[in-house]
């Protein structure tokens, strides 16, 4: 922080001088010289420590307005030898959503119908059920014989893959868009017909690319949720993919597509489309391919 003003703001005061003395400083100017809003949290646990000078309310001031600025759960207290009733809550909660997110159905006709009219084909994994597919993540990665011959073969530039993955609510809040607004960016690419893929892992893509003869596969997944997220979806992109040959570190991730708490859909789009340009460019993904999209928009700025 350069300046007490943004620290006032960040901590939700109306004078910076109410920042000094929740952090347990002397003099304002220290304030300023604290590099983020953990060093402040840390000045203030040092601070309510102290003797002469410490603010009066220390950390117990200082945590709310800290957890404004995070998902993290931090300064959540005790009551006795447990957490506060209402942080407990909270958590068995998160954990609730979690477990629906795992286990609520998969809804390609909810998909479709995001998807602008763009054609889609709908395909199924070996794993038949979901319990199959939560026990066995082998099957999950390879496609059903029969839907397989379904899959229309061409000389296709790009194919997109849906697939339900670990969060079938990740991939109905946010997977149309992103491929919708990165779709937006291939004008001159072809395009295969969207695949939905249900009890689907990422490396199911590699199959239905290689069956379907696509240079590129995109695979939108619902990613593994966790106690902070049950919606975020994933982007892998791999060239070229060889089923039960090409690995992960053969792929390139976008991770926590979730607007407004992840990645915002036009975000993730610029980033998806310039990987795969610059993949069409050198003929591969994973670790020979960076993302550089960060850096230039940084040197704009700078310019």
């Amino acid at each position: 922080m350069t300046d007490v003003t943004e620290v006032a703001e960040i901590a939700g005061v109306a004078d910076v001088t109410e920042v000094a003395e929740i952090a347990g400083v002397a003099d304002v100017t220290e304030v300023a010289e604290m590099t983020d809003v953990a060093d402040v949290a840390r000045r203030a646990e040092a601070g309510g420590a102290g003797a002469a000078g410490a603010a009066s309310g220390g950390l117990d001031e200082l945590w709310p307005l800290l957890r404004r600025r995070t998902q993290a759960r931090i300064g959540l207290g005790r009551a006795g030898s447990a957490l506060p009733t209402r942080h407990r809550l909270g958590l068995q909660a998160a954990h609730a959503a979690a477990r629906d997110a795992v286990h609520s159905p998969f809804e390609p006709d909810r998909v479709a119908a995001g998807l602008a009219g763009l054609p889609t084909v709908r395909v199924r994994s070996a794993a038949g059920d979901r319990l199959t597919y939560l026990q066995r993540p082998d099957l999950g990665r390879r496609l059903d014989p029969v839907d397989r011959a379904h899959l229309p073969a061409g000389d296709w530039d790009v194919v997109f893959v849906v697939a339900d993955g670990l969060s079938s609510r990740a991939v109905h809040e946010h997977a149309a868009a992103v491929l919708r607004a990165t779709a937006a960016r291939l004008a001159d690419w072809r395009i295969a017909p969207v695949v939905l893929a249900e009890q689907a892992r990422v490396a199911l893509g590699d199959d239905i690319a290689h069956a379907m003869g696509a240079a590129l596969v995109v695979v939108l997944v619902g990613e593994r949720p966790g106690m902070s997220a049950a919606d975020s979806l994933g982007a892998y992109l791999t060239y070229r993919p060889v089923p039960g040959l090409t690995t992960d570190a053969d792929r390139n991730c976008l991770s926590n597509i979730r607007p407004p708490r992840g990645l915002a859909y036009e975000a993730a789009a610029g980033k998806l489309a310039a990987l795969m340009g610059r993949a069409r460019e050198l003929g591969r993904t994973g670790v020979q391919l960076k993302d550089e999209t960060d850096h230039v928009n940084l040197i704009d700025r700078i310019l």
